[in-house]
């Protein structure tokens, strides 16, 4: 933090309520979403640009308990960070996932037409072959499923940019490699985490990368720089 001096930091998968947690971030406001569930899911947005509102979840009560989503008007924009629900070992929430999708995707719309939206976290899927180690063989895993790509591609042609794609077309870069198996020392891994925007915001992006250097979780960062 202190190497790429953010002004606003989304985390996702947080596990803990602010109760929990003490750190001390100079001139960062802490905006929490913990889950109702103790241990599990939760969001966090650490921002020092001046927020004007910011609003829990999306508005579904179904959705509400897991503390997925936070969204911050930061003024000339909305930034949203989620933490989408994973669809399990044999899909077996894949059914909860897709009313997910739809019910999020509606909340993006209705946050789009009043100013333009960054969306950023963990999406929980690769969205095209290029963005996991070996697509052939993961057909059927969470987070590659027909269905979950097809949902991500619905928002994509609904107005909005996943900005690192959009800047790097080929490049095979990731953002989460399992603990097993050396994964991350083999490169075996996927590209589940994104910055999405408005397709008008995408003008004002100067860099949108996947910080593979920096170690400390199964995820690495992702950052995305604004030119105003």
């Amino acid at each position: 933090m202190r190497d790429l001096d953010p002004d606003i930091i989304c985390l996702q998968e947080v596990k803990a309520t602010s109760a929990q947690v003490d750190i001390e971030l100079g001139g960062y406001t802490a905006i929490w979403n913990p889950a109702e569930k103790a241990g599990y899911s939760g969001t966090l947005i650490l921002s020092r640009v001046l927020l004007q509102d910011q609003l829990l979840g999306i508005g579904v009560q179904e959705h509400q308990l897991e503390g997925r989503v936070i969204t911050v008007d930061c003024g000339p924009y909305y930034l949203v960070t989620s933490y989408t629900p994973n669809s399990k070992k044999d899909l077996v929430r894949l059914d909860y996932r897709l009313q997910w999708e739809e019910d999020f995707q509606r909340f993006l719309h209705l946050l789009d037409k009043q100013k333009p939206v960054i969306l950023c976290g963990d999406l929980n899927v690769a969205h095209e072959e290029i963005d996991l180690a070996h697509p052939n063989t993961n057909r059927y895993s969470p987070g590659f499923s027909a269905e979950e790509r097809q949902a991500m591609s619905k928002l994509l042609s609904s107005g909005f940019t996943d900005t690192f794609r959009k800047m790097h077309p080929s490049d095979e870069t990731y953002s989460f490699w399992t603990y097993f198996g050396n994964a991350r020392a083999n490169n075996t891994g996927w590209r589940l985490d994104y910055f999405i925007v408005s397709n008008r915001l995408m003008s004002s992006i100067t860099r949108s990368d996947i910080l593979t250097d920096i170690q400390g979780s199964d995820h690495c960062p992702i950052l995305l720089e604004l030119g105003y």
